[in-house]
């Protein structure tokens, strides 16, 4: 019986499957650059400038690039740079880095500031880049016309969509600097280091090592992949709009999310607590965090059930009209006990990095 170990926030759980119910693995492309090749590439950056570090998300790349990053320092004999986060991550990025000093970032108004972060896919942007986790943060105003320019009512992750152009319209408005990073679950597949709306030729790229061509399935069971992909259930969402192109019309996805940081989205919030029906995604008056990806959520469950194992209050998981799970057997009994002995299981490890078609 093999074993497949599937992150589950810091920690893993293992799936002990029959080799029979086992689907084929996804083969992951693109090659990893070495420490050396992550050196060169930040070259670019001039560490004797007065720099503080805005970290967007805490994943095993970013730590990676900032260790090789402190080291340039360190060999210069130049103070490292203030370390910024956003307060959701900031006692995530306090573990990984103990001996430095992170604070919270709330300023763009700094021409001192690089934004460090790995880029992702992202079902109303297409792809989530330094850009559009700006827009995001501080361009709340603009965020309703990049909701109103969504492709449809279904998540378009990996596409070249209208929405984008507004995150990087927005962010060529402020003097500042971008490390973006494409990465797999083996290491830094590449990096750009220049202004964010410049960085997104990376999405390109990142396309191409991403996509895999599978074709139609039953069953899957999906895993981000890395803690800062499933800190919150919002977040999570996005590993499931990658894979759902390749799931079969009255299918089941699973989610292997723990959502540590609870629903991380105010529009789902709004929902469970009865302040925001359906109706009112199709045509808001004003936009409300994470409104998209309860949108999508809605309009995927009329194809596909969608379960979830995660630490979040059943009664938050049955008011979005998800399977509740509270253990990875669990998941796998229903599954064979609903579906039959012999189904086959898709099972995708790197879900926030992997694109389905």
């Amino acid at each position: 019986m093999p074993e497949i170990w599937l992150n589950y926030g810091a920690n893993e759980v293992v799936l002990d499957i029959k080799a029979e119910n086992l689907e084929q693995k996804t083969e992951i492309k693109g090659t990893n650059l070495s420490d050396s090749e992550i050196d060169s590439k930040l070259e670019s950056l001039d560490i004797s400038k007065p720099t503080e570090i805005v970290v967007l998300n805490a994943s095993d790349a970013v730590r990676k690039t900032l260790s090789v990053l402190f080291e340039k320092y360190e060999k210069q004999s130049i103070q490292k740079p203030v370390i910024l986060a956003d307060k959701e991550i900031l006692p995530m990025l306090k573990k990984y880095l103990p001996e430095h000093n992170v604070s919270e970032f709330n300023n763009l108004e700094n021409s001192n500031l690089v934004f460090l972060g790995e880029m992702e896919f992202d079902g109303l942007f297409g792809f989530e880049t330094i850009s559009t986790r700006l827009l995001k943060k501080f361009g709340t105003e603009l965020m309703l016309s990049a909701y109103e320019k969504r492709k449809n009512d279904q998540p378009s992750p990996g596409e070249n969509v209208e929405s984008f152009k507004i995150a990087q319209k927005f962010s060529k408005k402020f003097d500042i600097l971008g490390i973006e990073i494409i990465a797999n679950s083996n290491g830094i597949c590449d990096l750009a280091v220049d202004h964010p709306s410049s960085t997104t030729s990376l999405t390109k790229a990142f396309g191409s090592y991403a996509e895999a061509d599978i074709g139609k399935h039953r069953t899957m069971i999906i895993s981000t992949g890395k803690e800062s992909s499933n800190h919150t259930l919002g977040k999570s969402l996005s590993s499931l709009w990658n894979c759902t192109n390749a799931l079969k019309n009255d299918g089941h996805a699973i989610l292997t999310a723990e959502c540590r940081h609870g629903i991380g989205s105010d529009a789902i919030r709004h929902y469970i607590d009865d302040r925001l029906n359906i109706d009112q995604l199709k045509k808001p008056s004003k936009y409300i965090d994470g409104m998209e990806n309860l949108l999508y959520l809605t309009e995927i469950q009329k194809k596909f059930q969608i379960g979830i194992l995660s630490i979040l209050p059943e009664f938050y998981t049955k008011k979005l009209n998800m399977l509740s799970f509270n253990g990875i057997k669990k998941v796998m009994d229903y599954i064979l006990k609903t579906q039959g002995q012999n189904q086959k299981i898709k099972v995708i490890s790197d879900g926030a990095r992997t694109f389905l078609r």
